[in-house]
C-alpha cells in the first residue's frame, strides 16, 4: 500500500473524505461498531455531494460534532493492488459534540496520545497507519499544508455552529 499527497487533482476523483480532528487540544477518534480499532472520522463522498460537503456530514455522523472548524490540508491517494483511490484530508477543532451518537458509530474517544493502532477506511479498505508506505509526490504534485487562515476555497475557515 502505498500513500502520495498531491495539491489538487479533477474533483470526479475526490471519493473520500478524511479529518483528523481535535478537541480542546486533544485527539478524536471513532470507533465503529463493527470493528475493533479505532479510527479517524471520514468516508465516502455521496452522488451530487461536494467534497467539503462530505467531510462535514461525516465528521457530525462519526463524532457528533455540531460547533467546529474544518479546513483543508491536502488531497491524497492509497494505492492497493494497483488501484489508486483519490480522497481530500481535513482538519477540525471541535468545540462541541451532541450528547448522542446517530450512526455506526460505537463511541468517540478523545485522548492525549496516539493509540498504539488506528486505522483510516478509505474506499473499500481499512489502513492501518502503521502500514502505509508514505510515498513523496513530484514537485509538481507535492503538497504543502495551507497557512490557518485559509481553506478549499481559498477563503477563510469554513466554521460549523
Amino acid at each position: 500500500m502505498i500513500v502520495k499527497f498531491y495539491d489538487n487533482v479533477s474533483d470526479e476523483l475526490l471519493k473520500f473524505a478524511v479529518i483528523f480532528t481535535v478537541h480542546n487540544g486533544k485527539y478524536v477518534f471513532c470507533k465503529h461498531k463493527n470493528r475493533t480499532t479505532l479510527e479517524i472520522p471520514g468516508g465516502h463522498r455521496e452522488n451530487g455531494e461536494d467534497i467539503l460537503t462530505a467531510a462535514k456530514r461525516e465528521l457530525y455522523e462519526e463524532t457528533g460534532a455540531v460547533d467546529y472548524r474544518i479546513r483543508h490540508v491536502c488531497v491524497y491517494s492509497v494505492t492497493n493492488r494497483s488501484l489508486e483511490t483519490f480522497g481530500m484530508l481535513y482538519f477540525a477543532d471541535v468545540k462541541a459534540f451532541e450528547t448522542e451518537l446517530h450512526s455506526e458509530i460505537e463511541k468517540i474517544v478523545i485522548t492525549d496520545t496516539l493509540p498504539e493502532s488506528w486505522n483510516v477506511t478509505v474506499s473499500d479498505d481499512t489502513v492501518k497507519a502503521e502500514d502505509a508506505e508514505m510515498s513523496e509526490a513530484s514537485a509538481e504534485e507535492k503538497s504543502e499544508i495551507p497557512d490557518e487562515n485559509t481553506s478549499e476555497d481559498g477563503g477563510s475557515d469554513s466554521d460549523n455552529k
